[in-house]
């Protein structure tokens, strides 16, 4: 790896922990920032130096673009891993890193400049061979290029900049696209600070698979097998898994030539995804190229075997990508569901409060990704992640066996979860037979409001009121005191075997 590295994490939450642990596994030193309200956070705890910069809000700590080019200059920094969100994939952030002569954790500037806006990627796609959905660049809601014949409704209008979600419109007739239109400009202008739009064809019954590639600065691009993301909530993956399930192999095929061509032509280094919608009848359609690690990469992780994290610093240090990384077939197969503070019964509204109880699973073939830890504060300037729990399996039923299992053991109080959704959403009947699509979830959630109304079973009530009385009961704790984690038998006075 060269001479000794110091590497400036430049996130919070769980990716930055993800990060900090691979650092100093590979004996790196480590500064992480921190805004106020994150000096006492875990990825706070894991960094060798940690700077406080800002107050609670975002922008005045983890988007301060010169703010942390100075602190990586102050440090010593030789590397800036951007993790996901907040800097990662801003260009003009890597530009100046670079500049500072310090190596940034991921592609060129100018790949992520071009792969950044959805308008600007089509525009090398047909020199690498590969077909996005039938869709074009709007000016506004009377734009002529809407009259293309393959603009059939429903449409999705959608900005051209960022993702996750946000700017994001479904619009079913022609009379709701200039509201449509407006909203989405509003949102991805506030969001992204770009107004500009793309209209798409809306493919109902598709299929959101994404394909894993690794770059290095010798040329060579890689393909890590694919992962499938269909199960969503507002564009907003919940679970995801690798390989994607009943693919046939010529369309496996198809998505891996198709990505590595993408990656290739913007001589990709680093780790990045190449997003497509796959229809029923297996035609693939680039989406989106995001040029940072994705929150899904755990599932990879644990199916080929390799830490994405480790070679992301290696490849951006110069180092070559292994011949045996070319083909690599998959050993398994993993799942992995995003544990939320949010409530799915309101629309998936965030939750605030403090972490009183979290009991996250362990055991063979589970792993746990988190940044939080009981007694913490999810509050309401950031993303409400609790964590991403991830189960391997020789095969997919014991994959999904393991991850059911390990929901079933975890426990969050202090604020609402969408835990009884994931556990919901793992024994169910479309989800275990391999072919929910990307308008599964948006379907069958009445299903689960319903089964979520009716409470707790008479079981459960008893067991609690049970637990209650021998764990002393809790009228004389303090709000948002810490709930001792104890056994039922030890809350007994003088019991033993």
């Amino acid at each position: 790896m060269g001479p000794a590295r110091t590497v400036l994490v430049a996130n919070r939450g769980e990716i930055a922990v993800r990060i900090l642990r691979t650092c100093r596994r590979m004996g790196m030193r480590t500064v992480a920032v921190a805004s106020e309200v994150d000096l006492d956070s875990a990825h706070a705890a894991l960094a060798h130096t940690v700077v406080a910069m800002g107050e609670g809000r975002a922008a005045s700590g983890y988007l301060d673009a010169e703010g942390l080019v100075s602190v990586a200059v102050a440090h010593g920094v030789t590397d800036l891993h951007p993790g996901f969100g907040f800097l990662a994939e801003n260009a003009d952030f890597a530009r100046a890193v670079e500049a500072a002569g310090i190596r940034f954790v991921g592609p060129s500037p100018e790949a992520i400049e071009v792969m950044g806006s959805k308008i600007g990627a089509r525009g090398i796609l047909k020199d690498a061979g590969v077909s996005p959905v039938p869709g074009t660049a709007i000016d506004g809601a009377d734009d002529p290029r809407l009259d293309d014949p393959a603009l059939t409704y429903p449409l999705l209008v959608k900005a051209s900049a960022g993702g996750g979600g946000k700017g994001m419109r479904r619009v079913d007739v022609a009379g709701d696209l200039p509201a449509a239109v407006d909203a989405c400009r509003r949102e991805a202008e506030a969001s992204f600070g770009d107004g500009a739009l793309l209209v798409e064809r809306l493919v109902e019954d598709g299929r959101h698979v994404e394909v894993q590639v690794l770059g290095d600065r010798h040329g060579k691009v890689v393909a890590l097998l694919e992962r499938d993301c269909s199960v969503q909530r507002r564009h907003q993956k919940v679970l995801e898994e690798c390989p994607a399930p009943g693919l046939r192999p010529e369309t496996r095929q198809t998505l891996r030539r198709s990505a590595l061509a993408v990656a290739a032509a913007v001589d990709y280094v680093g780790a990045g995804t190449v997003e497509f919608l796959v229809e029923p009848d297996g035609a693939c359609h680039f989406l989106e190229m995001n040029t940072r690690l994705q929150v899904a990469h755990p599932v990879t992780e644990l199916v080929v075997g390799v830490d994405l994290v480790e070679w992301q610093l290696r490849v951006a240090a110069g180092e070559a990508i292994p011949s045996e990384m070319e083909g690599v077939e998959p050993r398994g197969h993993a799942v992995e569901a995003r544990l939320y503070a949010e409530d799915p019964t309101t629309g998936f509204l965030p939750s605030t409060g403090r972490l009183t109880t979290l009991r996250l699973p362990r055991g063979p073939g589970v792993r746990v990704d988190s940044g939080v830890r009981e007694g913490d504060e999810v509050t309401a300037d950031y993303d409400p992640m609790i964590a991403k729990v991830v189960a391997w399996g020789p095969d997919r039923p014991c994959a999904l066996d393991r991850l059911g299992g390990a929901l079933g053991e975890a426990h969050v109080v202090g604020v609402r979860s969408n835990l009884e959704l994931l556990r919901w959403l793992v024994a169910h009947p479309e989800v275990r037979g391999g072919g929910a699509s990307t308008a599964f979830l948006e379907a069958r959630i009445a299903d689960f409001a319903e089964v979520d109304e009716r409470g707790p079973s008479e079981d459960e009530v008893l067991a609690a009121a049970v637990a209650l009385v021998l764990g002393g009961g809790t009228s004389s704790r303090a709000p948002g005191a810490r709930v001792p984690s104890i056994g039922a038998w030890e809350a007994l006075p003088g019991w033993r075997l």
